[in-house]
């Protein structure tokens, strides 16, 4: 492989003004995300899973998900099958 010298960038007024405008709408997405946020804390919507017991929470995230789980059979022809002892 073939070096060669690094290549120089140059900063432009162009650029320094794009950077600004885009950081500029990122900080103004986060204080409204914050906003809406605090918004939905105080309204307790937030606040649903945070003190309830593990199970709860665990059932509350397999309905968002939509996993229902199935209760495995205890008895012995669904371990070993249908064989004869």
């Amino acid at each position: 492989m073939l070096r060669r010298k690094p290549t120089r960038l140059e900063l432009k007024l162009d650029d320094i003004e794009e950077f600004e405008s885009i950081r500029k709408d990122l900080e103004n997405r986060k204080k409204q995300k914050e906003e809406v946020d605090v918004v939905g804390i105080s309204d307790g919507e937030g606040a649903v899973g945070l003190g309830s017991d593990p199970k709860s929470r665990e059932q509350m995230i397999n309905d968002r998900i939509g996993y229902k789980p199935q209760p495995k059979p205890n008895n012995r022809s669904s371990q070993f099958g249908s064989f004869e002892f």
